[in-house]
Parts: structure tokens; C-alpha cells; sequence
């Protein structure tokens, strides 16, 4: 599932070619994929443009012209494409957005959706979503007065949306492996130093993925260079069985709460 590094880096590569442009066709072959009748949906964007494309924690919020937004969710499975009628990929769009001469494909949404909100839709729909890992505002005294109120593994607390937004699967186990701590490690006994290094590894792990474009396995245009490099550089994600870069030991694969997790249990603190 796309996270953080993976949106934002949808958000940058979108926002640098279709900005300003105007939705000029709307096709829907996938109802489910949006939240309004499809007369409805077509209508509110037809020679709509988008004025803006924001990131909210795994969502890319794309502003119309109309005061309304869109509100992508890939989740499992879901990628988009920009092209052409000639370099679009052979698989089942969901929905198309035409502009002129290219078109945005999204692709894969049989969990995600694409919906259609007012201002006052979208801020209840986002309401509930913890900070920002990478905003500013986010200190380390702020991540401990948040670490503070719980007690559960590592794992499963860095991806809990409502606790810190952005972050799955993927980046809480290079997060923990840039902390030197395990996934399965229980937050009530993390001194204060492996607190500050796991703040530490946060902001290292996804300005690192960000940099090399996240994991996604698919290009978002033709020429694209740039989305999915990370892929190349994880140091535990999905690398079960090779050999750890710090320590020379083996990465292994477990379940924590039904979620696949690698980690080096040589280098990395129970």
C-alpha cells in the first residue's frame, strides 16, 4: 500500500504537469470506485482544473476549481498512470480524468476509492488523522508526549493512522531499523534515548524514501525515473534471508499482528 514517500512523490511529479489544467472527459467503468452517481461525479468536474495537489497522510487531495475536491485513497493494490491513449498501460482503469491530450489513469482501486467532497466533507473525513511526521510543528517533545499515552509494540503504533499519519507497512520497519530497535518492541520500555533515536529514524527513513522516490513498483509516466528507486535501497523491507548492511547478520521475516515485519535481530535492540 503507497504510503507517505510514495504520495508525496505522486503529489510533486502531478503537480508539476497537470496544475492548472482542465478536466476536458470523465470516464467511470467502476461506480464503487466513487462515492456519487456517476452523472453527478462527471458533471461537478467536467471543465473543472485543478488548482492544487495536497498530501494528507496516504491521501492526495486534488482542489477543483469548483471549491470541491477529490480525495484519492490508492490502499492496496491501487497506482496511477499519465499518458496517452498509446502509452497507457493494458489494465482495467477505474476511472479516467482526460486532460487534453493525456489522461490520468487510476488504476487498481478495488479497496480505494476516488470521491468527490465539499470543504466541510473533507475535514471530517481527515479529522480523525494523527500529525504529520515530517511537519515542522512535529518535535520530539511533541512525538514523547504522543508516545507517553500508549503501551503497545512499535509496529503496530507507527502504523495507527490516528497515532502519526503517512506511515505503513513498509517505512515502520526502516524506521525501526534506523532506531536500532525491534518491530515487536513494547513502547513503555523504550528509555529516553531510544526514544530520541526512534524520532531520529522517522525523520531519516522517509526523507530517504522521498529522495529516492518510494517503493512503488510502477512509473508514473513514460520516462519516469524517479517513483519506485527505493526500492533499490530498503534496508529490511522485504529483503528476508539477505544480509544486513550495518551488521553482517540476517534479516528475517515475522508477523506482528497479522502484518508482515523484517528485521535484523543482530543490530537491532529487543
Amino acid at each position: 500500500m503507497p504510503e507517505l514517500p510514495e504520495m508525496e512523490t505522486y503529489k510533486k511529479l502531478l503537480g508539476e504537469r497537470i496544475v492548472g489544467k482542465t478536466i476536458a472527459e470523465v470516464t467511470i467503468n467502476r461506480e464503487k470506485s466513487i462515492n456519487v452517481a456517476p452523472e453527478q461525479f462527471t458533471k461537478e468536474l467536467g471543465n473543472a482544473h485543478i488548482i492544487a495537489i495536497n498530501r494528507r497522510a496516504k491521501h492526495l487531495i486534488f482542489k477543483l476549481s469548483n471549491g470541491k475536491s477529490l480525495l484519492l485513497h490508492l490502499m492496496l493494490g491501487g497506482w496511477m498512470y499519465l499518458g496517452d491513449e498509446e502509452d497507457n498501460p493494458e489494465r482495467t482503469k477505474q476511472v479516467i480524468l482526460t486532460f487534453g491530450p493525456i489522461s490520468l489513469y487510476f488504476i487498481g482501486l478495488r479497496l480505494g476509492y476516488l470521491h468527490l467532497l465539499t470543504e466541510t466533507e473533507l475535514e471530517k473525513e481527515l479529522s480523525d488523522l494523527g500529525p504529520e511526521p515530517l511537519d515542522m510543528q512535529f518535535s520530539l517533545p511533541k512525538f514523547n508526549e504522543l508516545l507517553d499515552s500508549r503501551r503497545g509494540m512499535l509496529k503496530t503504533t507507527l502504523v495507527n493512522q490516528q497515532f502519526i499519519s503517512g506511515i505503513g507497512n513498509c517505512y515502520s520497519d526502516e524506521i525501526c531499523y534506523e532506531a536500532k530497535l525491534q518491530p515487536g518492541k513494547k513502547i513503555d520500555t523504550l528509555t529516553q534515548e531510544m526514544r530520541q533515536e526512534l524520532y531520529n529514524g522517522m525523520q531519516s527513513a522517509l526523507r530517504r524514501a522521498l529522495k529516492f522516490g518510494g517503493y512503488m513498483d510502477q512509473p508514473l509516466y513514460k520516462g519516469d525515473n524517479l517513483t519506485g528507486g527505493y526500492n533499490e535501497h530498503c534496508y529490511v523491507y522485504d529483503r528476508e534471508g539477505e544480509t544486513c548492511n550495518r551488521c553482517g547478520g540476517t534479516i528475517v521475516k515475522e508477523e506482528l499482528s497479522s502484518r508482515k515485519t523484517f528485521y535484523c535481530p543482530n543490530c537491532q535492540r529487543e
